[in-house]
């Protein structure tokens, strides 16, 4: 009985280790990469790797590689949406909304689409209602365009080849190669826009929330109708909002490092 739970704390230490290493990877990792990493033998990687994409905490990419699996994204949006730190992140959008007037919120990328994890909606009678996980398109949203101009250029080119850039709007970026320019001044600005191309009459702009390795893993916007603000007027509340991006950030980063 003693070896028998021994083994099993092993394997559950190994599984763990395995989540730890697909989600923190920066390119999708190949089943004998994991093995070599995690100094596990390859019918036991092979084992436990069937255990979790069955079970939905990984997933096979086309490529056949390993991704974060729906189970283990959810996990991380529950760790993150925790009440412990619900308190200090609302009250730090709320103070953000204050100052800009308009509606701020936190999305997190999820595949080919932005999640609108978090949100703090201004008072104002005329707005656009996009609730607390609403899905939003990567690549007609200030924070989903952000996102991809983060991506390695091979990867965001295999992704923007394979989108359907549907016209949602009247400045909708619908050609790959006009969407990859805007891409790249995107990313040299580090900063995302929206120029009513993803609801007609909705401007919107968005910095990085980043980790302690500088990746980005949430984006924090405003947006705002065009009868309350233009485009240029709302970009001039960047700096506040890249404040209180540094402040979100760090509500992670010290949890990262309790963990530790």
């Amino acid at each position: 009985m003693g070896a028998s739970v021994k083994e099993k704390g092993s394997s559950i230490s190994r599984v763990l280790e395995i989540i730890e290493a697909v989600s923190s990877a920066q390119r999708p990792m190949s089943p004998a990469d994991l093995a070599y990493q995690l100094d596990i033998p390859k019918p036991s990687i092979h084992r436990l790797l069937t255990l979790l994409e069955g079970d939905g905490y990984l997933q096979i990419n086309m490529r056949g590689l390993l991704v974060p699996g729906v189970r283990m994204l959810d996990i991380a949006l529950g760790v993150l949406y925790s009440g412990r730190f619900k308190a200090p992140r609302q009250a730090i959008l709320q103070r953000l909304s204050a100052e800009i007037g308009e509606t701020c919120g936190i999305a997190i990328p999820n595949g080919t689409e932005m999640i609108y994890y978090d949100r703090v909606q201004t008072d104002r009678p005329l707005q656009v209602h996009l609730p607390v996980g609403s899905h939003t398109p990567v690549w007609c949203t200030s924070s989903g365009k952000l996102y991809l101009s983060s991506l390695p250029r091979e990867r965001r080119q295999r992704i923007i080849n394979n989108l359907p850039l549907r016209q949602y709007a009247r400045n909708t970026l619908i050609n790959a190669d006009a969407l990859e320019a805007a891409l790249l001044k995107t990313r040299l600005d580090d900063l995302g826009t929206d120029n009513e191309e993803f609801v007609d009459g909705l401007v919107a702009c968005a910095v990085p929330i980043t980790g302690r390795d500088g990746r980005l893993f949430a984006c924090l916007f405003t947006h705002a109708p065009l009868i309350s603000k233009g485009l240029d007027e709302l970009l001039t509340y960047t700096p506040l909002l890249r404040e209180a991006a540094i402040e979100l950030g760090q509500l992670i980063t010290d949890t990262e490092v309790a963990r530790d």
